[in-house]
Protein backbone atom coordinates (compact mmCIF):
# COMPACT_ATOMS: atom_id res chain seq x y z
CA UNK A 1 0.00 0.00 0.00
CA UNK A 2 0.66 3.66 -0.57
CA UNK A 3 1.89 5.26 2.48
CA UNK A 4 1.13 9.44 2.61
CA UNK A 5 1.18 11.83 5.51
CA UNK A 6 -1.80 13.95 6.34
CA UNK A 7 0.11 16.84 6.56
CA UNK A 8 -0.20 18.70 10.26
CA UNK A 9 -2.49 16.65 11.80
CA UNK A 10 -0.04 13.52 12.54
CA UNK A 11 -2.07 11.38 10.96
CA UNK A 12 -1.29 8.74 7.61
CA UNK A 13 -3.52 7.50 4.71
CA UNK A 14 -2.98 4.11 3.10
CA UNK A 15 -3.67 3.88 -0.05
CA UNK A 16 -4.35 0.88 -2.81
CA UNK A 17 -6.25 0.38 -5.90
CA UNK A 18 -7.45 -3.23 -6.57
CA UNK A 19 -7.23 -4.68 -9.72
CA UNK A 20 -11.07 -4.91 -10.27
CA UNK A 21 -10.80 -1.21 -9.91
CA UNK A 22 -12.15 -0.65 -6.29
CA UNK A 23 -9.96 1.70 -4.36
CA UNK A 24 -8.93 1.17 -0.56
CA UNK A 25 -8.10 4.31 1.86
CA UNK A 26 -7.25 3.53 5.37
CA UNK A 27 -6.39 6.22 8.24
CA UNK A 28 -5.20 4.04 11.36
CA UNK A 29 -5.84 5.39 14.98
CA UNK A 30 -4.43 3.53 17.30
CA UNK A 31 -5.70 5.36 20.03
CA UNK A 32 -9.29 4.76 19.22
CA UNK A 33 -11.34 1.66 20.76
CA UNK A 34 -13.16 1.46 17.40
CA UNK A 35 -13.18 1.23 13.73
CA UNK A 36 -15.06 2.38 10.69
CA UNK A 37 -15.45 1.65 7.46
CA UNK A 38 -17.72 2.66 5.05
CA UNK A 39 -18.37 1.43 1.45
CA UNK A 40 -19.28 4.04 -1.16
CA UNK A 41 -20.78 3.81 -4.86
CA UNK A 42 -20.41 7.07 -6.62
CA UNK A 43 -23.99 7.06 -7.48
CA UNK A 44 -26.91 9.35 -6.28
CA UNK A 45 -30.05 11.02 -6.72
CA UNK A 46 -28.97 13.26 -9.75
CA UNK A 47 -27.66 10.50 -11.67
CA UNK A 48 -30.65 9.69 -13.63
CA UNK A 49 -30.07 10.16 -16.86
CA UNK A 50 -27.02 8.08 -17.76
CA UNK A 51 -25.99 6.09 -21.22
CA UNK A 52 -24.79 2.89 -19.96
CA UNK A 53 -22.10 0.37 -21.18
CA UNK A 54 -21.64 -0.58 -24.60
CA UNK A 55 -24.90 1.94 -25.22
CA UNK A 56 -24.99 4.37 -27.60
CA UNK A 57 -28.17 6.55 -25.95
CA UNK A 58 -29.01 7.95 -23.06
CA UNK A 59 -31.34 6.54 -20.48
CA UNK A 60 -33.67 7.62 -18.20
CA UNK A 61 -34.70 6.03 -14.78
CA UNK A 62 -37.53 6.55 -12.44
CA UNK A 63 -36.78 9.71 -9.62
CA UNK A 64 -35.57 8.10 -6.42
CA UNK A 65 -34.04 5.26 -8.09
CA UNK A 66 -30.96 5.17 -6.05
CA UNK A 67 -32.52 5.36 -2.54
CA UNK A 68 -34.71 3.13 -3.56
CA UNK A 69 -31.50 0.46 -4.36
CA UNK A 70 -29.97 1.40 -0.95
CA UNK A 71 -33.18 0.05 0.46
CA UNK A 72 -33.03 -3.06 -1.77
CA UNK A 73 -29.72 -3.77 -0.98
CA UNK A 74 -30.19 -4.96 2.51
CA UNK A 75 -33.09 -7.48 1.29
CA UNK A 76 -30.77 -11.47 1.15
CA UNK A 77 -32.49 -13.71 -0.81
CA UNK A 78 -31.68 -17.18 2.24
CA UNK A 79 -30.23 -15.29 4.92
CA UNK A 80 -30.77 -13.66 7.81
CA UNK A 81 -31.25 -9.73 7.59
CA UNK A 82 -27.45 -8.03 7.69
CA UNK A 83 -28.88 -5.45 10.47
CA UNK A 84 -29.97 -8.21 12.42
CA UNK A 85 -25.99 -9.97 12.04
CA UNK A 86 -24.67 -6.36 12.84
CA UNK A 87 -26.30 -6.18 15.79
CA UNK A 88 -25.13 -9.69 17.08
CA UNK A 89 -21.69 -8.61 16.39
CA UNK A 90 -21.79 -5.71 18.47
CA UNK A 91 -21.53 -3.25 15.74
CA UNK A 92 -23.93 -0.25 14.36
CA UNK A 93 -24.73 -0.35 10.75
CA UNK A 94 -26.63 1.74 8.26
CA UNK A 95 -26.60 3.66 5.15
CA UNK A 96 -27.37 7.13 3.45
CA UNK A 97 -27.86 7.86 0.05
CA UNK A 98 -27.72 11.77 -1.18
CA UNK A 99 -27.33 13.44 -4.58
CA UNK A 100 -24.03 11.94 -5.05
CA UNK A 101 -23.42 9.02 -3.38
CA UNK A 102 -24.37 6.43 -1.97
CA UNK A 103 -22.74 4.84 1.07
CA UNK A 104 -23.00 1.48 3.08
CA UNK A 105 -21.19 1.73 7.16
CA UNK A 106 -20.56 -0.02 9.91
CA UNK A 107 -18.80 0.54 13.80
CA UNK A 108 -17.59 -1.47 16.14
CA UNK A 109 -14.47 -2.70 18.10
CA UNK A 110 -15.15 -6.07 17.63
CA UNK A 111 -15.34 -9.06 15.12
CA UNK A 112 -14.36 -6.60 12.18
CA UNK A 113 -13.57 -9.46 9.89
CA UNK A 114 -16.87 -10.93 9.93
CA UNK A 115 -18.64 -7.75 9.65
CA UNK A 116 -15.90 -6.76 6.95
CA UNK A 117 -17.05 -9.82 5.11
CA UNK A 118 -20.98 -9.09 5.71
CA UNK A 119 -20.64 -5.63 4.43
CA UNK A 120 -18.99 -6.86 1.05
CA UNK A 121 -21.08 -9.85 0.85
CA UNK A 122 -24.82 -7.77 0.81
CA UNK A 123 -23.85 -5.09 -0.96
CA UNK A 124 -22.01 -7.71 -4.23
CA UNK A 125 -24.86 -9.99 -4.02
CA UNK A 126 -28.33 -8.26 -4.82
CA UNK A 127 -31.14 -10.12 -4.96
CA UNK A 128 -34.40 -8.13 -6.42
CA UNK A 129 -37.74 -9.65 -7.32
CA UNK A 130 -40.81 -8.62 -8.58
CA UNK A 131 -42.41 -9.26 -5.03
CA UNK A 132 -39.93 -7.83 -2.59
CA UNK A 133 -39.62 -4.28 -4.81
CA UNK A 134 -43.23 -3.85 -5.10
CA UNK A 135 -43.35 -4.32 -1.31
CA UNK A 136 -40.59 -1.74 -0.78
CA UNK A 137 -43.02 0.77 -3.00
CA UNK A 138 -45.26 0.87 0.18
CA UNK A 139 -42.68 1.31 2.76
CA UNK A 140 -40.93 4.59 0.75
CA UNK A 141 -44.19 6.21 0.18
CA UNK A 142 -44.40 6.46 3.68
CA UNK A 143 -40.84 7.52 4.25
CA UNK A 144 -42.12 10.31 1.47
CA UNK A 145 -45.48 11.36 3.26
CA UNK A 146 -42.99 11.79 6.57
CA UNK A 147 -40.71 13.82 4.73
CA UNK A 148 -43.61 16.20 3.81
CA UNK A 149 -44.23 16.20 7.63
CA UNK A 150 -41.06 17.89 8.37
CA UNK A 151 -40.54 21.69 7.96
CA UNK A 152 -36.61 21.66 7.36
CA UNK A 153 -37.09 18.34 4.58
CA UNK A 154 -40.17 20.38 2.78
CA UNK A 155 -38.92 24.04 2.44
CA UNK A 156 -34.91 22.20 1.86
CA UNK A 157 -36.58 20.36 -0.80
CA UNK A 158 -38.85 23.51 -2.04
CA UNK A 159 -35.96 25.83 -2.61
CA UNK A 160 -33.70 23.19 -4.55
CA UNK A 161 -36.95 23.05 -6.94
CA UNK A 162 -37.73 26.68 -7.11
CA UNK A 163 -33.71 27.52 -7.86
CA UNK A 164 -33.18 25.22 -10.27
CA UNK A 165 -35.29 24.63 -13.46
CA UNK A 166 -32.93 21.92 -15.47
CA UNK A 167 -30.78 20.32 -12.82
CA UNK A 168 -31.87 17.42 -11.17
CA UNK A 169 -30.76 18.64 -8.02
CA UNK A 170 -34.42 19.89 -7.70
CA UNK A 171 -35.42 16.59 -7.63
CA UNK A 172 -35.88 15.00 -3.83
CA UNK A 173 -33.15 12.60 -3.50
CA UNK A 174 -36.24 9.99 -2.21
CA UNK A 175 -38.20 10.62 -5.47
CA UNK A 176 -41.95 11.05 -5.53
CA UNK A 177 -44.76 8.65 -5.16
CA UNK A 178 -45.72 8.42 -8.47
CA UNK A 179 -41.68 7.95 -9.75
CA UNK A 180 -41.08 5.58 -7.09
CA UNK A 181 -44.47 3.12 -7.98
CA UNK A 182 -42.79 3.29 -11.59
CA UNK A 183 -39.84 1.76 -10.71
CA UNK A 184 -39.23 -2.35 -11.95
CA UNK A 185 -36.38 -5.05 -10.56
CA UNK A 186 -35.21 -4.43 -13.81
CA UNK A 187 -34.55 -0.84 -13.70
CA UNK A 188 -32.75 -1.63 -10.01
CA UNK A 189 -30.57 -4.06 -11.72
CA UNK A 190 -29.91 -1.46 -14.71
CA UNK A 191 -28.55 0.86 -11.83
CA UNK A 192 -26.85 -1.40 -9.78
CA UNK A 193 -24.82 -3.14 -12.81
CA UNK A 194 -23.66 0.40 -14.32
CA UNK A 195 -22.70 2.24 -10.57
CA UNK A 196 -22.06 -0.76 -8.32
CA UNK A 197 -18.97 -1.88 -10.06
CA UNK A 198 -16.40 -1.89 -8.60
CA UNK A 199 -14.19 0.75 -10.62
CA UNK A 200 -17.33 2.87 -9.61
CA UNK A 201 -16.74 2.46 -5.79
CA UNK A 202 -14.15 3.11 -2.55
CA UNK A 203 -13.70 1.82 0.92
CA UNK A 204 -12.50 4.11 3.23
CA UNK A 205 -11.54 2.58 6.87
CA UNK A 206 -10.49 4.43 10.30
CA UNK A 207 -9.66 3.78 13.44
CA UNK A 208 -7.62 1.01 15.40
CA UNK A 209 -6.95 -1.12 12.43
CA UNK A 210 -3.91 -2.59 10.93
CA UNK A 211 -3.76 -1.20 7.09
CA UNK A 212 -2.67 -4.48 5.57
CA UNK A 213 -4.15 -7.01 7.43
CA UNK A 214 -6.96 -5.41 6.58
CA UNK A 215 -6.15 -4.86 2.86
CA UNK A 216 -5.14 -8.44 2.90
CA UNK A 217 -9.11 -8.79 4.35
CA UNK A 218 -10.92 -6.85 1.59
CA UNK A 219 -8.70 -9.20 -0.92
CA UNK A 220 -10.12 -12.34 0.08
CA UNK A 221 -13.60 -11.28 0.26
CA UNK A 222 -13.99 -8.83 -2.19
CA UNK A 223 -15.61 -10.13 -6.08
CA UNK A 224 -13.37 -10.30 -8.40
CA UNK A 225 -15.35 -7.81 -11.10
CA UNK A 226 -13.17 -7.11 -13.94
CA UNK A 227 -12.50 -3.58 -14.17
CA UNK A 228 -15.50 -1.36 -16.58
CA UNK A 229 -15.70 1.95 -18.03
CA UNK A 230 -18.33 4.65 -15.48
CA UNK A 231 -21.58 5.05 -17.36
CA UNK A 232 -21.61 8.32 -18.72
CA UNK A 233 -23.88 10.86 -16.89
CA UNK A 234 -25.87 13.65 -18.92
CA UNK A 235 -24.67 17.27 -18.36
CA UNK A 236 -26.99 19.71 -18.09
CA UNK A 237 -27.12 23.31 -18.68
CA UNK A 238 -28.06 25.17 -16.47
CA UNK A 239 -29.37 28.69 -16.38
CA UNK A 240 -28.43 31.15 -14.03
CA UNK A 241 -31.47 32.18 -13.08
CA UNK A 242 -34.29 30.91 -10.50
CA UNK A 243 -37.46 28.95 -11.67
CA UNK A 244 -39.24 30.54 -9.21
CA UNK A 245 -38.90 34.06 -6.93
CA UNK A 246 -40.79 33.22 -3.77
CA UNK A 247 -43.20 30.65 -2.42
CA UNK A 248 -45.22 30.62 1.04
CA UNK A 249 -46.21 27.02 2.04
CA UNK A 250 -48.41 26.48 5.35
CA UNK A 251 -47.67 24.10 7.80
CA UNK A 252 -48.49 22.94 11.13
CA UNK A 253 -45.71 25.09 12.47
CA UNK A 254 -45.85 27.94 15.60
CA UNK A 255 -42.94 30.01 14.36
CA UNK A 256 -42.08 30.81 10.61
CA UNK A 257 -39.61 29.58 8.89
CA UNK A 258 -37.20 31.15 5.99
CA UNK A 259 -35.42 29.55 3.21
CA UNK A 260 -33.29 31.87 1.40
CA UNK A 261 -31.63 30.57 -1.33
CA UNK A 262 -28.89 32.52 -3.79
CA UNK A 263 -27.92 31.00 -7.23
CA UNK A 264 -24.44 32.29 -7.66
CA UNK A 265 -22.49 31.19 -10.69
CA UNK A 266 -18.97 30.01 -10.09
CA UNK A 267 -17.72 29.11 -13.15
CA UNK A 268 -15.17 32.04 -13.56
CA UNK A 269 -13.33 31.32 -10.26
CA UNK A 270 -10.96 29.01 -10.91
CA UNK A 271 -10.31 27.42 -7.64
CA UNK A 272 -10.76 23.68 -6.56
CA UNK A 273 -14.62 23.53 -5.33
CA UNK A 274 -13.22 22.80 -1.33
CA UNK A 275 -10.90 25.44 -1.24
CA UNK A 276 -13.81 28.06 -2.55
CA UNK A 277 -16.22 26.64 -0.09
CA UNK A 278 -13.86 26.98 2.46
CA UNK A 279 -13.89 30.82 1.45
CA UNK A 280 -17.67 31.41 1.56
CA UNK A 281 -17.66 29.26 5.13
CA UNK A 282 -14.87 32.06 6.53
CA UNK A 283 -17.06 35.08 5.27
CA UNK A 284 -20.38 33.72 6.13
CA UNK A 285 -19.67 33.15 9.43
CA UNK A 286 -17.62 36.51 9.49
CA UNK A 287 -21.11 38.30 8.45
CA UNK A 288 -24.11 35.46 10.31
CA UNK A 289 -22.38 33.32 12.66
CA UNK A 290 -23.16 33.15 16.00
CA UNK A 291 -20.08 35.64 17.44
CA UNK A 292 -20.93 38.32 14.66
CA UNK A 293 -22.22 42.05 14.88
CA UNK A 294 -25.46 41.01 12.94
CA UNK A 295 -26.33 38.77 15.09
CA UNK A 296 -25.95 40.49 18.22
CA UNK A 297 -28.07 43.07 16.56
CA UNK A 298 -30.89 40.62 15.60
CA UNK A 299 -31.05 39.20 18.60
CA UNK A 300 -31.48 42.32 20.59
CA UNK A 301 -34.24 43.39 18.39
CA UNK A 302 -35.90 40.26 19.02
CA UNK A 303 -35.48 39.12 14.89
CA UNK A 304 -34.10 35.51 15.64
CA UNK A 305 -34.73 33.36 18.15
CA UNK A 306 -32.04 30.87 17.10
CA UNK A 307 -28.87 31.35 15.21
CA UNK A 308 -28.71 31.85 11.60
CA UNK A 309 -27.66 28.79 9.56
CA UNK A 310 -26.07 29.09 6.22
CA UNK A 311 -25.39 25.75 3.84
CA UNK A 312 -23.71 25.71 0.26
CA UNK A 313 -24.86 23.12 -2.24
CA UNK A 314 -22.82 23.01 -4.61
CA UNK A 315 -23.65 21.43 -8.42
CA UNK A 316 -21.98 21.56 -12.14
CA UNK A 317 -21.41 25.61 -12.60
CA UNK A 318 -23.41 26.96 -9.98
CA UNK A 319 -23.48 26.88 -6.08
CA UNK A 320 -26.88 27.60 -4.14
CA UNK A 321 -25.64 29.80 -0.89
CA UNK A 322 -28.45 28.72 0.94
CA UNK A 323 -29.75 30.87 4.87
CA UNK A 324 -32.26 29.10 7.08
CA UNK A 325 -33.38 31.08 10.48
CA UNK A 326 -37.15 31.25 12.06
CA UNK A 327 -38.66 34.42 13.18
CA UNK A 328 -42.27 36.02 14.59
CA UNK A 329 -40.83 38.66 11.97
CA UNK A 330 -39.86 36.50 8.99
CA UNK A 331 -40.49 39.26 6.35
CA UNK A 332 -38.13 41.63 8.58
CA UNK A 333 -35.95 38.18 9.23
CA UNK A 334 -35.74 38.29 5.27
CA UNK A 335 -35.31 41.52 4.94
CA UNK A 336 -32.26 42.20 7.05
CA UNK A 337 -30.68 39.33 6.13
CA UNK A 338 -30.55 40.46 2.33
CA UNK A 339 -29.36 43.83 3.58
CA UNK A 340 -26.19 42.60 5.06
CA UNK A 341 -25.57 40.40 2.20
CA UNK A 342 -22.74 42.30 0.63
CA UNK A 343 -21.45 43.41 4.06
CA UNK A 344 -17.52 43.79 3.92
CA UNK A 345 -14.87 41.83 6.67
CA UNK A 346 -11.70 43.60 7.32
CA UNK A 347 -8.35 41.44 7.14
CA UNK A 348 -8.25 41.00 10.65
CA UNK A 349 -11.68 38.74 11.02
CA UNK A 350 -10.53 37.13 7.74
CA UNK A 351 -7.74 35.74 9.56
CA UNK A 352 -9.25 35.68 12.45
CA UNK A 353 -11.88 33.06 11.33
CA UNK A 354 -9.66 31.27 9.34
CA UNK A 355 -7.66 30.29 12.25
CA UNK A 356 -11.12 29.38 13.99
CA UNK A 357 -11.58 27.29 10.86
CA UNK A 358 -7.79 25.20 11.02
CA UNK A 359 -8.64 24.68 14.56
CA UNK A 360 -11.60 22.91 13.72
CA UNK A 361 -9.77 20.64 11.28
CA UNK A 362 -7.15 19.60 13.87
CA UNK A 363 -10.21 18.86 15.86
CA UNK A 364 -11.77 16.71 13.32
CA UNK A 365 -9.02 14.50 12.64
CA UNK A 366 -9.44 13.26 16.03
CA UNK A 367 -12.54 11.86 15.23
CA UNK A 368 -12.59 8.83 13.34
CA UNK A 369 -16.18 9.42 11.84
CA UNK A 370 -15.22 12.63 10.58
CA UNK A 371 -12.09 11.71 9.08
CA UNK A 372 -14.14 9.10 7.48
CA UNK A 373 -16.60 11.39 6.06
CA UNK A 374 -13.54 14.02 4.95
CA UNK A 375 -12.26 11.71 2.83
CA UNK A 376 -15.79 10.16 1.34
CA UNK A 377 -16.87 14.09 0.86
CA UNK A 378 -13.34 15.03 -0.65
CA UNK A 379 -13.39 12.12 -3.51
CA UNK A 380 -16.66 12.71 -4.35
CA UNK A 381 -16.91 16.62 -4.53
CA UNK A 382 -13.03 17.20 -6.05
CA UNK A 383 -12.23 13.67 -7.30
CA UNK A 384 -9.21 12.79 -4.82
CA UNK A 385 -8.34 12.97 -1.43
CA UNK A 386 -6.14 16.03 -0.42
CA UNK A 387 -3.28 15.28 2.38
CA UNK A 388 -2.41 18.55 2.34
CA UNK A 389 -5.53 20.30 3.22
CA UNK A 390 -4.45 21.72 6.13
CA UNK A 391 -1.62 23.77 4.53
CA UNK A 392 -3.94 24.95 1.96
CA UNK A 393 -5.98 26.59 4.42
CA UNK A 394 -3.71 28.11 6.29
CA UNK A 395 -2.16 29.15 2.49
CA UNK A 396 -5.32 31.07 2.08
CA UNK A 397 -5.27 35.03 1.90
CA UNK A 398 -7.45 37.99 2.18
CA UNK A 399 -7.11 39.79 -1.22
CA UNK A 400 -8.46 36.09 -2.66
CA UNK A 401 -11.19 36.40 -0.62
CA UNK A 402 -12.37 39.85 -1.92
CA UNK A 403 -11.75 38.89 -5.79
CA UNK A 404 -14.38 35.94 -4.74
CA UNK A 405 -16.52 37.75 -2.85
CA UNK A 406 -16.12 40.28 -5.87
CA UNK A 407 -17.87 38.11 -8.75
CA UNK A 408 -20.85 36.77 -6.42
CA UNK A 409 -24.15 38.27 -7.98
CA UNK A 410 -27.05 38.02 -5.62
CA UNK A 411 -29.96 39.12 -8.14
CA UNK A 412 -30.69 35.42 -9.06
CA UNK A 413 -32.82 34.01 -5.59
CA UNK A 414 -35.23 31.44 -4.66
CA UNK A 415 -36.96 32.28 -1.56
CA UNK A 416 -39.29 29.91 0.42
CA UNK A 417 -41.62 30.94 3.80
CA UNK A 418 -43.13 28.24 6.12
CA UNK A 419 -45.83 29.49 7.77
CA UNK A 420 -48.57 28.19 10.66
CA UNK A 421 -51.74 26.94 9.20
Amino acid sequence: MKKTPINNLDLDLFYEKLDNGLEIYIVPKNDSNNIYTTLTTKYGGIHTEFKPFNENEMIKVPDGIAHFLEHKMFEQEDSEDPFSIFDKNGASANAMTDNKRTTYLFSGPDKFEENLNLLLNFVYNPHFTDKNVEKEKGIITQEIKMCDDSFFRRGYSQVLKNAFLLHPIKIPTIGSISSIESITKEDLYKCYNNFYNPSNMFMVITGNVEPLSALELIKQNITENSIKSVPVIKIYDEPDQVEKEKEIIKMNITIPKLFLGIKVNMENIKLPLKILLSYLAIYYDSIFGPTSLFNSTVRKQKIINDNIEFMFIPTDKHILICFLGESKKIDLLEKVIKNNLNNKIDEETFLRKKKVYLSSIISASDNIFSINNKIINDIINNGCFDTDYYNEIKNMNFNESEKILSNINYDNQAIVIIEPK
